[in-house]
């Protein structure tokens, strides 16, 4: 698949745009279903999303630049603004994600109950995301002689490390990860009775399945050793969310009345 959707003239529209575009509106879609369910208001997410979308992209840009090759932004600094081109890493638009929505708790919304809301909008969006690091040929895994071994684009960051190479197609484990994650969240968001709980499943699985996809990826963000910045940030992911279940199951106690 062409990186690139359409040309007009000097005007190039890419698959990867198009991807986010979308994986942004269907995710803000579902969010704000979810948002009436719980008596928040959907305008409340239509209210977040406008600082959390600038925030999210604005924060991915950074956690890409910082942990890969800084030396070919250096050497091309407008190159850091070329986000349509790929290089938008989800953990750091997470964590920038959660620092508007701590600013958003002026809104008198409890955090939690606002975290679990869009959960399922998050995995759901990145789901979509990672069809398009695909079809843009980056997130891209090693080389592999597994029969569903994908050559990619030559003109795809790929397609230049690896000329004519298959290539583990992680985008595509990710994105399959990412639904049924979406799916299980799905289901079982009516069922939690505690607030964070949902969102800190949430956590907990993806980080678990990013640790695994992350041995396979050709392109990872290294942080240490052989372990990548993902990696890291999953694991203490893991072990923040299992520390955190009780102390809200706690505290969600202490307010029902006796």
């Amino acid at each position: 698949m062409h990186p690139i959707l359409i040309e007009i003239g000097p005007l190039s529209i890419r698959w990867y745009g198009v991807m986010i575009a979308s994986a942004c509106f269907i995710g803000l879609w579902v969010a704000g279903r979810e948002a009436e369910r719980k008596g928040i208001g959907k305008e409340k997410i239509q209210e977040f999303a406008l600082y959390a979308i600038i925030a999210a992209i604005i924060g991915a840009r950074i956690y890409y630049v910082l942990f890969s090759d800084l030396t070919q932004f250096l050497h091309k600094p407008l190159s850091i603004f070329a986000i349509w081109e790929g290089g938008l890493a989800i953990h750091g638009a997470i964590l920038s994600g959660l620092i508007v929505t701590i600013f958003c708790i002026r809104q008198k919304i409890s955090f939690w109950k606002f975290a679990d809301t869009i959960a399922p909008s998050l995995i759901l969006g990145q789901a979509i995301g990672r069809i398009g690091c695909f079809l843009n040929g980056d997130a891209h895994g090693n080389p592999t002689r597994l029969p569903w071994g994908l050559i990619y684009f030559p003109d795809s960051p790929a397609g230049h490390m690896f000329p004519g190479e298959t290539l583990h197609p992680t985008q595509l484990y990710e994105m399959i990860f990412n639904f049924l994650i979406f799916c299980i969240l799905w289901k079982v968001r009516k069922s939690m009775k505690v607030d964070g709980h949902l969102f800190l499943l949430y956590v907990v699985l993806y980080s678990a399945i990013r640790i695994f996809v992350e041995h396979f990826r050709a392109d990872q963000l290294t942080f240490f050793g052989n372990l990548s910045a993902a990696q890291i940030i999953g694991v203490m992911g893991i072990i923040i969310a299992f520390l955190l279940m009780p102390i809200l199951k706690r505290k969600n106690l202490l307010k029902r009345p006796l």
